[in-house]
């Protein structure tokens, strides 16, 4: 045997000597033999002074603030569900069930009932080494009411497996199974309770809390969770947290406790708070409730827990109505057929009664004085309904059907056989039935997963005075709304219960002190939102294609700017492209038709059609600059343009070389000029100057990429506009190099011809084509350094149309007036006497 069976064995003895165990069950009321005797644990006295016999107490008289009323009617519950189980044909046939109760004063009779239960019927508990064929004095208990008592005989009946069913213990301690192995409970645990409480305040936007404790296990553990609920999400902020003083039993309120709740009155008057949750045995409550009626506090939303939520004592303090309004959380209402009568039924005739001269005696055993005082509060508890009476009620259904499916029952029959405490606990485990239209079951953690109800104090008399507002399922973990509050507010409002007022919709909450209920407002500046289901305390950047305007919730899509057909710079490059095609393609067909003829000839010949191709090639493919870019068209404006640019000025360079050439260079350098003629030095140029020109703009895309781009309009952030990427300007102010070196070229050769003869001398017009080319692209890359956007890309087309059609017009066009309007001076015998009258004037 273990150190831990010696000590109970020991302590027992140690009872023993000082008790006379017998005296329990004589003229007691509340004592009924049976088959399996059931333990029953109630709180009917708030405490005890002193405890000299076994249940047995000191009380001279029994009054509505030393009996608990409700305890009584917990008491009654078992011995209905007994009776009623008894009575039943079907669920344990002749099998009778007896039981015992006791009162454990609360918190003081704790160890005498447990030591009692485990006892064999002589009073004696052996030393044994195995007591799995050892049979206590019940097979199973149910109670006590509050979570210590229940964890301090737990400790006692767990290292027996006895086991023990509680109706209102709610600690989280009680979910460790190695601790307490054989602790089942008819109830929700403590997060279910403070889950419900906490979406409560939710729904009603209530942030702003008192929290009140009473200075026991109770309140400090339920604190504590309601600390780390609220404290996980930051939802709820607790203004302050204060202990309820409690005066000892049968004394009055010392100064030091007087003081202490003068302190936190004072407190809750100042606050801005005024919803109070309140964790406290209803026994401490008393004081403190008249203390706020003295004070005349009003307006507070009383949120009580399970343990006095519908406690008909405090209920009574009528005047409580004008401090605010009273919300609880309780378990569901279930209505049980015939105990309301049970409840204040008399003892039948020929009972034996108790002995009342005995001072001894105490209320349970004085049964008298504890039914009148029921009976006064018959109506409440009445229309109330049966709440925690129903966890009892199920509590002693389960261990009958537990029995009934050991025993094997069937067909009015059971098995006679002896039950074992741990044996009828592994049975309680997988108990599953229907009572009441309730399915009831534990589940992993020995709890029973029964419905919770808010409820709201009512005081008129003609209605339930705990009316259910609310349900929570602890299986959702959801709050359903059944009924409206009424609330003690004028035009029944909701009341407010915040510390700070709540921000308008893009405002952004800025902390101020230590609690993040409590803030300051601030506007969400343009280009940020809010997003409330994220974070409410900071103002989140839009997306890089979105934008926002200031206190925005969300981001909304810029607007996309490009160069589009309807705008008019647009229309009126796309007019001039026109123009250009057209004229050009004229020009190609004159050409064509007059290609023998020396003003054809003497223009570049062949290389004519390679320019005017290009140019109308150009013209045609001016619509990519109009339009969302792409690829494509980022492609043709960074590399196809310029090219064919290249490949025009390289010709127009070229020619203007060559005639120079034929006049001046070939009388002097003869070789070097049949060089050039024998190997088609004019394409190789053109060639050699494209080559170069591909080469150049293959290297800047592949040094950058051609992919168009978003960006920011700098002077208006809803704009984005949409263009080639940005260091498409730098590629084409390096492509732009090799062009201008052709127009200085082609601009320096025409005017070193300015003297040849008239039909040769295209120094003005080139001049003009070269100059033009010159400024203007000078223009297109000193506008690219200064302004960005739409502006650049129309700049960007204009300067390509205007420069290919200067090109057109300007190289070609007084050629074909000349071809059109003057066919005398297209002859081979007007341009040799115009080379024989330069020459006689150079010579």
């Amino acid at each position: 045997m273990g150190p831990r069976a010696r000590t109970l064995h020991l302590l027992f003895l140690l009872l023993r000597a000082l008790t006379k165990p017998a005296e329990l069950v004589e003229n007691s009321d509340f004592h009924l033999a049976g088959d399996y005797l059931l333990g029953g644990l109630f709180s009917l006295h708030a405490n005890a002074k002193s405890v000299s016999h076994l249940n047995y107490l000191q009380v001279p008289k029994c009054n509505e603030y030393d009996m608990k009323v409700l305890g009584y009617n917990l008491m009654q519950a078992m011995r209905f569900a007994v009776e009623e189980i008894n009575n039943c044909s079907t669920l344990l046939p002749g099998v009778l069930l007896g039981y015992e109760m006791v009162d454990v004063c609360y918190l003081t009779n704790n160890i005498h009932p447990a030591l009692y239960f485990l006892a064999q019927k002589d009073y004696f508990l052996p030393l044994l080494k195995d007591y799995s064929q050892y049979m206590p004095h019940v097979v199973a208990v149910i109670g006590p009411d509050n979570s210590e008592s229940t964890i301090t005989v737990s400790s006692l009946l767990s290292y027996f497996l006895i086991p023990q069913i509680t109706y209102s213990a709610i600690s989280d301690k009680l979910k460790d199974k190695r601790s307490f192995p054989a602790v089942l409970r008819t109830v929700p645990s403590a997060n279910h309770h403070i889950e419900a409480m906490v979406q409560l305040m939710l729904h009603f936007r209530w942030n702003w809390i008192v929290v009140l404790v009473s200075n026991d296990s109770y309140g400090r553990e339920n604190s504590h969770l309601l600390s780390q609920r609220v404290g996980s999400t930051g939802d709820i902020c607790i203004a302050f947290q204060e202990i309820l003083p409690r005066p000892e039993p049968g004394q009055a309120m010392g100064s030091e406790e007087q003081a202490q709740l003068d302190n936190i009155l004072d407190k809750l008057w100042r606050s801005t708070a005024r919803v109070v949750v309140v964790f406290s045995p209803e026994l401490t409550l008393h004081n403190f409730f008249l203390e706020v009626l003295r004070r005349n506090i009003t307006g507070v939303v009383w949120i009580a827990s399970e343990s006095w939520a519908i406690d008909p004592v405090l209920h009574k303090l009528t005047e409580l109505r004008h401090t605010g309004t009273f919300l609880g959380v309780t378990t569901q209402r279930v209505f049980i057929p015939g105990f309301s009568e049970f409840r204040v039924r008399r003892a039948k005739p020929g009972h034996p009664m108790p002995n009342k001269s005995n001072l001894k005696a105490t209320c349970n055993q004085d049964c008298d004085a504890c039914l009148n005082m029921t009976e006064s509060y018959s109506n409440v508890l009445m229309l109330s309904g049966e709440r925690v009476v129903y966890s009892v009620y199920s509590a002693v259904y389960a261990v009958a059907h537990a029995l009934h499916r050991f025993l094997r029952c069937s067909r009015g029959r059971c098995a006679k056989e002896t039950v074992y405490p741990w044996q009828l606990l592994r049975e309680i485990w997988h108990v599953n039935f229907t009572l009441l239209g309730n399915r009831l079951f534990f589940d992993q953690q020995g709890d029973m997963p029964l419905l919770l109800d808010i409820i709201q104090w009512q005081w008129d008399l003609s209605q339930n005075p705990f009316q259910s507002i609310a349900s929570y399922s602890p299986i959702e973990k959801r709050l359903t709304y059944i009924n409206d509050v009424s609330w003690d507010t004028p035009n029944n409002t909701i009341p407010l219960s915040t510390c700070s007022k709540s921000c308008q919709p893009g405002q952004m909450k800025k902390p101020v002190g230590l609690h993040p209920c409590c803030f300051e407002c601030v506007d969400c500046q343009p280009g940020t939102y809010l997003n409330h289901t994220a974070d409410e305390f900071n103002c989140l950047p839009c997306p890089g294609s979105m934008w926002s305007n200031k206190n925005d919730i969300t981001c909304f899509k810029r607007r996309l700017v490009f160069l589009e057909w309807h705008e008019v710079p647009t229309i009126v490059v796309a007019m001039l492209a026109v123009l250009g095609f057209l004229s050009t393609l004229a020009i190609l067909f004159i050409f064509w038709r007059h290609f023998q003829t020396p003003i054809v000839r003497s223009a570049g010949g062949p290389m004519c059609f390679l320019m005017l191709v290009t140019l109308l090639l150009v013209f045609g493919m001016m619509p990519v600059y109009v339009g969302a870019p792409t690829t494509f068209s980022c492609f043709c404006r960074q590399a196809f343009f310029t090219v064919c640019f290249s490949i025009c000025l390289s010709c127009i360079t070229v020619r203007s070389f060559q005639i120079v050439c034929v006049f001046k260079m070939a009388r002097r350098l003869p070789r070097a000029y049949g060089f050039w003629m024998r190997y088609h030095g004019p394409y190789v140029f053109v060639v050699l100057v494209t080559a170069i020109k591909v080469t150049l703009v293959a290297g800047n895309m592949l040094a950058t990429t051609i992919n168009p781009t978003a960006r920011t309009d700098p002077d208006d952030p809803n704009i984005m506009i949409l263009s080639c990427h940005p260091n498409y300007r730098n590629g084409l102010l390096f492509n732009t190099s090799v062009n201008l070196l052709l127009s200085v070229l082609g601009f320096s050769f025409a005017y070193m011809g300015k003297e040849l003869p008239t039909n040769y001398n295209e120094a003005k017009f080139i001049t003009l084509c070269m100059t033009f080319s010159f400024t203007s692209t000078i223009s297109l890359c000193t506008f690219m350094t200064v302004h960005d956007g739409v502006l650049v890309t129309i700049m960007d087309i204009l300067v390509n149309v205007l420069n290919f059609l200067a090109i057109s017009l300007g190289y070609f066009g007084p050629k074909c007036y000349m071809i059109l309007f003057y066919p005398e001076r297209n002859t081979s015998a007007y341009f040799n006497s115009m080379i024989q009258g330069y020459t006689m004037r150079k010579s």
